[in-house]
């Protein structure tokens, strides 16, 4: 584009190197074009050599370009005619090279490749200048110059400025043609002057922010606020086509400094604007103005025009390749004549520039749609993918506890009863034993040898003892399997009411040989600080899971804590448990706080502390869904909170708030 082929050249080889990762991509024929080109550019300054190797690469790379257009014409056909054009140029052929430089342009400005109609016409009229066709390459510049004003392009309108001062002076030509009030123009209208609306740097400065702008309901503000500036319209309404029905999507007024954006009205249910001005754009494709609406047959029996007699009239189709996407509607209610030629030639420039905003804000806006269904989906996807894991996990402890239990309590009873029967027959052997020793005191040497032996004193105490204690150890075993049974126990269809104070003891007593001294520190303390709270309606299994999550991490954070600390350490700071419970201020929700004095967390850690699958565990320690799926039961299945406050080097409290 600015002439420094050397680094085009360099940039083609470069992407040469890694084209096939880039396979199946429009890139790809974008850069063997280029390439082409700039191998074409620097033809006439290399050696005889490199000259033969240049064209050697260039029909290489145009075999690829003739086989995408012909299974593509309307993407690379323009492209294959302007590289067999400059071909033809370098090689003296010159008929042949103006019959492709035309069919270039056509090509490109067939299907709306603006960029490369503007690169066509720029490289025909330095061929015919080189040829000294001093009437004819001026014409092809010109043109150059326009497409790259309707492509924004605003550093290559500078460009070309430099190059031809000719373009300067003649877009700063204008003519005032005399003024028919009566007259109508349709159609097509040429002039060379951009001079009559604004400056050029205006206009550029307003395709550039018109170009720049992706959100349909910005851009719509800015485009009317443009006009309403600069275009001596006192009224603008835009209307776009949707569902192939046209819609009123914003207006503007002069008088009021307003824009209004509207949520698509169809033109037939408003009365802003002449109906019988847009239907004849709107079929016609073709732009209308009227110098005096009042007066202009047939428009002027229009009920809006009889009722608001507005003066001028400017109304332009907004075409994408050709396809209609809307209309812009101009109202000058004051002066006769408002919209010129001049005018209306740099509105085309500028609505063609518009049809490409919308086009881009209407695909912004379905991706942004396709957007944000895909995160819904996604976010459904791992909702899903936790509740799955939850009941799963759930669904296989309560049929591992309930086998472990069945296979402990029936043996654990049988033992309990024995141990009941054998006490109580222990005493009536003991009692029997005492009294032989009362009637026969010198039972002989070998009994005696016997008892002492044996220690019998020593039994006949110590026997009752040992059979209370294997009472009471049964009496655990039964109590930790009735834990174990509350803590998975499998939820209803429907919520119960249960006591969280039980569910926190019988997480605790789980959680017993985690929390006791080891040869490292001493044992975590706990510290209940239980209110007075009624039982809360909940799936009592899934609350218990969270407490399960919350106190084995508060554990875990401990490990982590003391790494590096000795045993006095530890003591004289001793790792501590907070469980806190009580009524919420409103007095209509229960609060658990579950708090440890452990190391803390950052504020970065903290933001992320409940995204599913994010831990801060050493590999194969944790996957990162303990606390996700905690607070999804906590808050989506019973309409509470689960909040975490952490000071780094302080500590960390989690707070569940549950709904009575």
């Amino acid at each position: 584009m600015f002439k420094n082929y050397v680094q085009a050249l360099d940039n083609s080889r470069l992407f040469e190197k890694y084209e096939e990762a880039a396979a199946g991509f429009y890139v790809v024929s974008i850069s063997n074009f280029y390439y082409s080109l700039s191998l074409l550019a620097l033809f006439p300054q290399a050696g005889k050599g490199e000259q033969k190797q240049y064209l050697k690469k260039v029909i290489q790379l145009q075999k690829k370009m003739k086989k995408w257009g012909d299974h593509a014409p309307i993407n690379h056909q323009h492209k294959y005619d302007l590289v067999e054009a400059e071909k033809a140029r370098v090689l003296g052929q010159n008929e042949r090279a103006m019959d492709y430089y035309d069919r270039a342009i056509s090509g490109a400005s067939k299907n709306g490749y603006i960029p490369e109609e503007a690169l066509a016409y720029e490289l025909a009229g330095e061929f015919y200048q080189s040829l000294g066709k001093h009437i004819i390459y001026p014409a092809y510049l010109t043109k150059a110059y326009y497409a790259y004003i309707r492509w924004g392009a605003i550093a290559k309108v500078k460009d070309l400025e430099l190059r031809y001062p000719f373009l300067v002076a003649q877009t700063r030509t204008t003519e005032t043609p005399t003024l028919d009030i009566t007259s109508t123009t349709t159609g097509n209208t040429t002039s060379s002057s951009l001079g009559d609306f604004l400056d050029l740097a205006t206009f550029i400065k307003s395709a550039q922010a018109i170009n720049g702008e992706i959100v349909l309901e910005k851009l719509l503000t800015k485009l009317i606020k443009i006009i309403l500036e600069n275009a001596a319209a006192q009224k603008v309404v835009l209307l776009l086509l949707k569902n192939d029905i046209l819609c009123i999507e914003a207006t503007g007024s002069f008088a009021e400094d307003k824009v209004t954006l509207l949520p698509s009205i169809p033109v037939e249910n408003r009365q802003d604007v002449p109906l019988s001005v847009i239907n004849y754009v709107h079929s016609s494709q073709k732009h209308l103005v009227l110098d005096n609406a009042t007066v202009a047959e047939p428009f002027n029996v229009d009920a809006y025009i009889r009722k608001n007699q507005p003066k001028s009239i400017l109304c332009l189709p907004i075409l994408y390749q050709s396809q209609r996407r809307g209309i812009i509607y101009l109202e000058n209610a004051l002066t006769v004549g408002a919209f010129t030629v001049e005018r209306v030639e740099v509105f085309k420039v500028l609505i063609s520039q518009v049809a490409i905003a919308v086009e881009n804000a209407g695909l912004y806006a379905r991706e942004k749609e396709k957007s944000q269904q895909l995160e819904k989906s996604f976010n459904e996807l791992q909702q899903a993918q936790l509740q799955l894991i939850q009941s799963e996990k759930m669904s296989a402890l309560g049929n591992l506890i309930a086998g472990v239990a069945h296979e402990i309590n029936n043996p654990l009873g049988f033992i309990a009863g024995n141990l009941d029967a054998a006490a109580e027959a222990s005493l009536d052997l003991i009692d029997c034993l005492q009294l032989y020793q009362e009637k026969f005191p010198n039972p002989g040497d070998e009994l005696q040898d016997k008892a002492s032996q044996i220690d019998l004193e020593y039994l006949i105490e110590d026997l009752p003892k040992m059979l209370l204690s294997m009472k009471s150890g049964t009496e655990r075993i039964r109590n930790i399997s009735t834990s174990l049974r509350t803590f998975s126990r499998a939820d209803s269809a429907n919520k119960v009411l249960a006591n969280i104070h039980e569910g926190i003891d019988t997480t605790l007593m789980i959680l017993q040989y985690r929390l006791k001294a080891t040869d490292t520190r001493p044992a975590i303390k706990i510290i209940k600080e239980y209110g007075d709270i009624p039982p809360v309606k909940c799936y009592f299994g899934q609350l218990n899971q969270v407490f399960m999550n919350l106190l084995a991490n508060a554990i875990e954070c401990f490990d982590e804590f003391n790494q590096g600390c000795t045993y006095a350490e530890i003591e004289a700071l001793p790792n501590t448990i907070a469980i806190i419970t009580h009524l919420g201020e409103d007095n209509n929700s229960v609060v658990i706080k579950i708090k440890d004095n452990g190391q803390g967390m950052s504020s970065e850690v903290k933001s992320k502390i409940f995204d599913h699958l994010f831990t801060t565990k050493g590999v194969g320690k944790g996957t990162g869904l303990g606390l996700s799926i905690s607070r999804q039961i906590v808050e989506e299945t019973h309409g509470g909170k689960l909040t975490c406050e952490s000071v780094l080097g302080e500590g960390t409290e989690f707070a569940i708030a549950l709904p009575l």
